[in-house]
């Protein structure tokens, strides 16, 4: 008995070259941005004296404008808990230092609604008055300073009585539930989706007890298109670039599309398998 379903061959094709398409710009593997302190891009190290370095894909070439102080704040390091990582340290930090160290790039074509930004940070846990670290996501295409100038939305701690407590700042300032302590002893990873144009859903995952994620939803700071992330430490002096209670290590990056965007992925995939086993079955 015919089924009462049908597709034809020419519908089917047009489902594969679609899934095959979106296969081909990374959507295989669930990203169409990735990269990671292991590509081969970062075999000789990482540091501004090598700069622009550009691994993975779906970003532009690392800056470290903006920094300040010490002429070496970032290298190739290990982490502890995340393994082979970016990492940024304050070789001259306070009381008579003032380092600060700035790794950013571009997000290519911009972060888009639906879109979800990720990366998986293992933080200090020396704090210091006035001091700290920032995950930023900004507009303007380049590192942003301390005028915070283009901040759509900054993550991080600044150490104000506040004992080690994250924040996250959009259009609002809010607190969050976690402290740098639960965040390090596991790693975090950080997600950010676009929900709409000025408007995001944030969730911080500490790596050691999931259960403690932390969710927000809030409105982005200011105007423009989000096409540049940033990693920013100002904080304790450090032996780095391997000392773990001082330095910021990061272990990953990457952004997937939406979610219907993956199912079209998936109904290319699936259209491909149809096509084949009517091959067989027809031979």
């Amino acid at each position: 008995m015919r089924s009462h379903f049908r597709i034809s061959t020419g519908s089917a094709m047009a489902c594969a070259v679609t899934g095959a398409t979106a296969m081909m710009t990374g959507i295989c593997s669930g990203q169409i941005a990735a990269d990671s302190p292991t590509d081969p891009a970062y075999a000789a190290g990482w540091s501004a004296a090598q700069a622009p370095q550009n691994g993975g894909f779906g970003f532009g070439a690392w800056s470290f404008a903006n920094s300040t102080g010490s002429p070496v704040q970032a290298a190739l390091g290990t982490s502890s808990v995340l393994g082979t990582s970016w990492t940024l340290f304050n070789p001259s930090g306070p009381p008579g230092g003032s380092d600060l160290v700035d790794a950013g790039r571009s997000i290519t074509g911009g972060l888009q609604v639906g879109e979800t930004i990720s990366t998986t940070i293992a933080n200090p846990t020396q704090e210091h008055f006035f001091r700290g670290y920032t995950i930023l996501l900004g507009s303007g295409g380049q590192n942003i300073g301390y005028d915070k100038a283009g901040t759509r939305l900054a993550v991080g701690t600044f150490e104000y009585f506040t004992y080690g407590r994250w924040y996250a700042d959009g259009s609002a300032n809010n607190s969050t539930s976690l402290f740098d302590t639960q965040t390090a002893a596991g790693g975090m990873t950080l997600a950010v989706t676009l929900t709409g144009t000025d408007s995001y859903h944030l969730v911080m995952t500490p790596l050691a007890d999931p259960a403690m994620a932390y969710v927000q939803n809030g409105t982005l700071n200011g105007s423009g298109t989000i096409n540049w992330v940033q990693f920013q430490l100002y904080n304790t002096t450090s032996t780095g670039p391997n000392d773990q209670a001082a330095d910021f290590f990061i272990s990953g990056l990457s952004i997937v599309p939406e979610p219907s965007t993956l199912a079209l992925a998936g109904l290319g995939s699936a259209a491909l398998l149809f096509l084949r086993r009517r091959k067989q079955c027809c031979e």
